[in-house]
Order: structure tokens, then sequence, then C-alpha cells
């Protein structure tokens, strides 16, 4: 059931909500910094009518959304993201070789609290924060992380990373290094044109992958993933070929 829609695909709907798959680099609701910037809620709505939001991803995080149908769904879907009921998963791609098999990070975190609006961590009047990272394995220059935020606070996954001394491939607010993936610099025996290669991967390796929670009608348990989009996925088969690991098959 995909949308032919370069924005999103759909993964499910039904009569009171739909989970979508979003590209990276579109809004998913309005922006008071840039309140003219295309909007996922804006289009689907176009095939979906009226969508209620019931959460939030980054602008330049790829993957699972959920909007509600309707009001009653909205309120309940809320209501369980508030108490922490809703169980995510994302998949990330870091610069370096991450040491902890496992870690959990607890750290307040404080929205907009420089001056590139950046999400920082402020023990005195940050939210409380917390995140599981699980590492899934090394390829070269990079590693696969898991990432399970309990709480869902703006940028948490970057902030919780960074705050460890580990950065997002392609994350310009908290990595400081926007070098995109190139095949080029992964392959050993690579003969392309260096001049006209293209990158596997220019945008944040942040990928919301699996979401859970209970059905708002039915009560049952539901859980959705999404797959990798083209560019993430191109990266995630390079590697894998190279290093032999993939973030698909290490669940």
């Amino acid at each position: 059931m995909a949308s032919k829609n370069f924005d999103y695909s759909v993964i499910y709907s039904d009569d009171d909500f739909v989970v979508l798959n979003k590209r990276s680099g579109i809004l998913i609701a309005s922006d008071r910094y840039n309140p003219d910037a295309p909007r996922l809620d804006l289009i689907a709505e176009k095939e979906f009518g009226k969508l209620y939001a019931v959460h939030r991803i980054d602008k330049d995080t790829s993957g699972l959304i959920v909007y509600a149908r309707n009001p009653e769904a909205q309120r309940k879907i809320s209501m369980q993201f508030e108490k922490r009921q809703v169980h995510k998963i994302y998949h990330a791609l870091v610069y370096g070789h991450p040491m902890f098999e496992t870690l959990h990070v607890n750290l307040p975190l404080l929205p907009d609290g420089d001056s590139k609006h950046r999400t920082v961590v402020d023990k005195k009047h940050g939210k409380p924060s917390e995140t599981d990272f699980r590492m899934i394995g090394n390829c070269g220059p990079y590693s696969w992380i898991e990432a399970k935020p309990l709480t869902g606070r703006t940028h948490q996954i970057r902030v919780h990373l960074a705050s460890n001394s580990l950065s997002i491939v392609c994350d310009p607010l908290y990595g400081g290094n926007q070098k995109p993936v190139k095949l080029s610099e992964i392959k050993k025996k690579w003969n392309g044109d260096e001049f006209e290669e293209r990158p596997l991967l220019s945008r944040l390796a942040l990928h919301a992958y699996k979401i859970e929670f209970i059905h708002p009608s039915t009560n049952e348990t539901v859980s959705f993933t999404a797959p990798y989009p083209k560019d993430m996925d191109a990266t995630r088969k390079q590697l894998f070929k190279i290093y032999k690991t993939d973030p698909l098959n290490e669940q």
C-alpha cells in the first residue's frame, strides 16, 4: 500500500490513524522558525483528510510518523506518548567505534538552548530525558547504533549521543561534520570518477525504524516498521558488502 508520493509512503491506515514513512528534510507540523516550509501533515491531508498530531520527529530524520484521523484517537494515542507507553526504535549511523555494547543515558534536556536553536543538556532547567542505546556493529570508519528514546524531547537522540562524544553521520547541528558517505572512501578498489561521484548519503543518518503502541479502538498492540529510504539503504548494502554488518539482520 505505497503512495507514489516523493515525501512519504503509507505504511498503514485505518479510520483512527495513519502511519507514514517520511523522507528526511520535511517538517511534520508547523515550525515557528520556518512557517512557510513544506509540511508533511498538510501534504498527507490531501490523501487522508484532516490529520491530528500525536508526536513529533525531527525534520531531518526519516522514518515513521503517526497521525490520528479523529480527535478521540488523537487523545488516546497522545496519552500513550505522554505516559511513555509507546515503544520506538531508531537506527543511526555514527562516526567511529563506540566502546559500549549497551548504554543508558539519563540527562535533562532544554530545547532551543543556544543561539543555533539546539537542544542542550541543562541539569537545572532541562526536562527529564532518557535514551537506551545498543551497539549493532562496526563498519570501518562508522558504526550502526540502535536507539530507544524513553522520552520524546527535541533532538534527544542526537544530543544524548553528542554528550557521549558520538555524532551521527551528516549531522550539521550536533556533529560538526557534514562530510557525506562516499563509496570511494570506504571501498579499497574503487575505480570511478571522483569528480562525477555522487555520495551514497548526504543527510542526517537517523531513521525512525519501528514503533509499537495500543490501537485506540481495538486495544490490541500494533507494531510498524519503516523500510530504509534509498540513500540509507544503499549505504547499508555497501557497508554490508565490505564489513558484513547489517542493522536489519542484527535485531
